[in-house]
């Protein structure tokens, strides 16, 4: 998004981490200073776009957080400025623009990032809505609608951690809730100070602190709203005289034990995290309606399966299944159930290692097992076909085999063509992927040489012939199976990440499908370098 009052996003050197100020993170007391001289006003007009219209709060830098509106799109926008800009901003400027390469419902979007020395600002979207932290300052969350959450934040960190970023910066600030519902994630650190791994165990901070409104910090540290000072001081976990935290269950009444156990492990340093793909898929599983046998304080163990086939995506990952403790086991001797005490800590890549899971203690009252989710990985696509349904010429269909063969460097490209909706000729082109056999899909990632495509992802479960009349039926029976929401050109990065698949259904064929083509310097064209999907 190029403007003549700066650098723009496209222009900065790219970091290696993202940063998304939210407004659920106040500025402490011990914040540095704002500096003032030449500080913005309401009305002012940023890169002769951005309109000022309210100073919300400073964050924990010091950076000031507006309210603003794209006068261009008319859209609501937020802005965070910081005095200076120069050298002093680069670190800011380069996370906006890996963090608007990162593109996921539960993620702040990333829109444009200008210095212009004397200050420096980012421009994001906008979100109606609370902190979090502002929300359970009210009373702890329902076990359901922690899960929830706890299921967005680890689908976001799994759309970061694909990208090999790390967000190093998850605690109740920084997790907004819209009005409407949606949870996103925001404000992210860009020091290095922090891993995957912390992320991860993290998102076990946000489901404690969900379930019982404290903050379990010495396990997970909190930045920039630290536990017991400040203003955005939150209340610290409650823990024994010997300095051991208290579980969820020891907290309040009504958490479900699976809930509970899956919290403590994400906190327990001795026990290796799963990954965050792992975890998304675990909270997927159980985010279900309240009324479901999943939220029954006498739920399944942790990380257990209701099959003896397939493990829980955790399990598989290598994290620890135990029993029910000491009257759990009494209880079950006296139904003649036999329960196996296992720890895993197998590779997970070496075929025919995973351990046998326990049963269900509370399975589903129709008598049927549950199908688990296993651990992601990257599944082999048979092949890739371009879809072309509106070409005479047909073209532009070399080339499909670059898009899978796992090197970026080498790429499928449509043509250059005189405008954004390919030269108002045609409807879209599409990439068809065959993935040999049905398979539970987890995401679909599409890198791209430029920001600004539009792309929707479809399923579909028949082929069709590689001709005009073929491409038409194959386009036409796929949009009935759209997955996960489209992706607009004034929003979307290099990176498309598509994650909305059904965990009870099997898909084999794939269809992403482009419908508008971002500008260069030449005309309107994008660049396909890879596309990879995660399922088991």
């Amino acid at each position: 998004m190029p403007s003549s009052a700066g650098p723009s996003i496209d222009t900065i050197t790219e970091g290696g981490r993202v940063t998304q100020v939210g407004e659920g993170q106040e500025a402490e007391e011990s914040a540095p200073p704002v500096m003032t001289f030449g500080a913005p006003t309401a009305g002012e007009v940023l890169a002769e776009r951005y309109e000022l219209v309210e100073h919300i709060n400073n964050d924990s830098a010091g950076r000031l957080v507006w309210r603003g509106v794209d006068v261009v799109l008319r859209r609501p926008v937020a802005v965070v400025l910081r005095y200076p800009g120069g050298d002093s901003a680069t670190e800011m400027l380069q996370a906006a623009v890996a963090a608007s390469r990162v593109i996921h419902p539960n993620l702040v979007g990333v829109y444009d990032a200008i210095d212009e020395d004397e200050r420096a600002y980012v421009v994001r979207e906008w979100v109606d809505g609370q902190s979090l932290r502002e929300l359970v300052a009210d009373g702890p969350l329902d076990p359901a609608r922690a899960t929830a959450i706890g299921n967005a934040v680890a689908s976001a960190l799994a759309a970061v951690h694909a990208t090999d970023m790390v967000h190093g910066n998850v605690h109740p600030g920084t997790v907004m809730i819209s009005d409407e519902g949606r949870v996103v994630l925001a404000d992210a650190r860009t020091d290095g100070a922090d891993s995957q791994d912390i992320d991860v165990r993290a998102v076990g901070g946000v489901l404690y602190f969900a379930l019982t409104g404290h903050w379990p910090h010495t396990e997970v540290p909190l930045h920039g709203a630290t536990a017991g000072h400040g203003r955005a001081s939150i209340p610290d976990a409650v823990r024994d005289a010997a300095g051991v935290l208290a579980a969820p269950r020891q907290v309040r009444a009504g958490v479900p034990a699976y809930l509970d156990d899956l919290t403590m492990d994400l906190l327990d340093a001795e026990i290796a995290p799963p990954p965050s793909d792992v975890l998304a898929a675990e909270l997927g599983r159980l985010d279900v309606p309240a009324d479901d046998h999943y939220l029954d304080s006498a739920g399944p163990l942790r990380f257990a399966a209701d099959t003896e086939d397939e493990p829980s995506p955790l399990a598989a990952a290598g994290g620890r299944k135990v029993a029910i403790g000491i009257a759990g086991l009494l209880a079950v001797a006296l139904v003649g159930l036999l329960i196996g005490i296992s720890v895993l800590g197998g590779d997970d890549k070496s075929p025919g290692t995973n351990p046998v899971a326990a049963p269900s203690s509370n399975p589903p009252a129709n008598g049927e097992a549950t199908p688990a989710a296993t651990a992601a990985r990257k599944l082999t696509v048979r092949e890739a076909r371009i879809i072309d349904p509106d070409s005479k010429l047909r073209d532009e269909l070399g080339g499909a085999d670059k898009i899978i063969d796992g090197d970026p460097d080498k790429v499928w490209g449509t043509d250059t063509y005189t405008a954004a909706k390919f030269g108002n000729s045609k409807s879209g082109m599409g990439v068809w992927l065959d993935l040999g056999a049905p398979h539970n899909v987890r995401s679909v990632r599409v890198n791209l040489s430029a920001r600004g495509a539009s792309a929707v992802l479809y399923a579909g479960t028949t082929t069709h012939p590689s001709t005009s009349a073929g491409d038409k039926a194959l386009v036409t029976s796929y949009k009935r199976t759209q997955i996960g929401q489209p992706f607009e050109g004034s929003q979307s990065g290099t990176t498309m990440y598509f994650d909305g698949f059904k965990s009870d259904q099997k898909y084999r064929y794939l269809l992403v499908w482009i419908t508008e083509l971002p500008s260069n310097d030449r005309g309107y064209q994008i660049d396909v370098e890879e596309i990879t999907v995660q399922g088991s």
